[in-house]
Formats: structure tokens, sequence, C-alpha cells
């Protein structure tokens, strides 16, 4: 509706309620993780396997999410939700349903995992294979949601993280890989594509000299 009155006064609303927003989403991420957690018992990889070595708790969360005995779609709306913080809002718009149909997906897969006693770990095997797509489909939708005009840098970043760790711990799959390189080259153009006031430009108006030529070379 136009400036407001108080500008600076506005300012320093906008931005103390953006900050209580970060710190509640780092406090129910924690929170997740204890429930999850507590959810079975922790299970060690053998020594010497050394794929724990290139895994953090928020992977391990994912694939404890993308269990196969939960619907594709329930697994990869349960660790949007809960490891990365999605609003359901947001999940459910993604999956073209109402927010309520949302939560009542979300509540159920929430139900079937402590149920079923799923560990909290990264598997090993087939197992690990089994649970790919769900992961490999929790990062894309991450990275899109950073990815978009208007949304969170950080969420792109964490998924390129995230994938990276993946390609670590399954190094020879080509989704996985395949999917990084379409991470790095779509994130390296960030910086090129908006104007100085703004608005959003085409891949043909964009600067190339303003592209991340580290993230193309990882790509490539």
């Amino acid at each position: 509706d136009g400036v407001p009155a108080n500008p600076g006064g506005w300012l320093m609303t906008v931005a103390r309620n953006r900050a209580v927003d970060v710190l509640r989403r780092a406090e129910v991420e924690r929170r997740k993780l204890s429930e999850l957690a507590r959810l079975a018992e922790r299970e060690t990889t053998p020594p010497g396997n050394g794929a724990e070595d290139v895994v953090d708790d928020r992977l391990r969360l994912i694939f404890t999410c993308c269990h196969p005995a939960l619907a594709m779609e329930a697994r990869v709306a349960l660790t949007l939700r809960t490891v990365c913080g999605v609003a359901t809002a947001d999940i459910a718009r993604a999956f073209l349903v109402t927010e309520s149909t949302m939560t009542r997906r979300l509540t159920r897969a929430k139900a079937k995992i402590a149920q079923a006693g799923i560990p909290y770990r990264v598997p090993a095997g087939r197992a690990l294979v089994e649970r790919l797509p769900g992961v490999l489909a929790v990062l894309y939708l991450l990275f899109t949601r950073g990815y978009d005009a208007d949304g969170e840098p950080a969420f792109a970043d964490e998924a390129i993280r995230l994938a990276r760790l993946v390609e670590r711990l399954l190094p020879g799959q080509p989704e996985v890989s395949g999917l990084l390189a379409l991470f790095l080259f779509q994130h390296s153009r960030r910086a090129a594509r908006r104007d100085a006031e703004g608005n959003l430009l085409t891949l043909d108006r964009q600067d190339r000299s303003r592209w991340d030529q580290a993230a193309v070379a990882e790509g490539l």
C-alpha cells in the first residue's frame, strides 16, 4: 500500500520477525531430530565400512523418512516437513492438494514410522538403493524451493550439500551424479538471474561473467 509512515520501524519489525522465524525453525529441527532418533535404537555401521564417515544427522533423517514402508508421496512430504522445515501449506501446493489433506497424510506417515520401528540410520546394500528414489525426489524439491524466484537460497545450498554427500555415499550412481550436476548448473546462474531493479532475466539476457564458474566446472 505504499511507503510505511515509519519505514525504519517497519524494517526493524520485519527483521525481528524474520529472526524469530529462523530461530523457531532451528528449534523445530532440533526437536524433530530428537523425536525421530528415539523411534528406534541407533544401529551402527560395521567397522571398516566407511559409509558413516560421509553421513550427517540430516541425511540419516532423510533416509529414515524415505523408508519403502511409506508411499513415495508420503516419504517426500514427510521429509520436507520434518527434516527440511518446509511449511505444510507449501508442500500441499507442490502436491496439488489442500493443506488439511496434507496434514492428515503427514500424521499417518509419522505414525507408520513409529509403528514399524524404522531405525534411524542410512541403510546398506539393497535397502539403500530402494530408498534412493525417495531421497533424490526430496533433494529435487528442496532445491526447487531454494531456486524459485522468491525462494530461500539456503534451501538450494542445503540440497547441493546433501547431494554431494549422497554421491560420496553411492559413487558411480548416474542418477545421483546427474541430479547434483543439474543443481550446480542451475545454481551457478543465481547471481545473474535478476537485473538491478530485481526483474528476472531470461538466459539469453544474463551476464555470463556473473555465473559461478567453479559450480559450472564441478557440474561438468
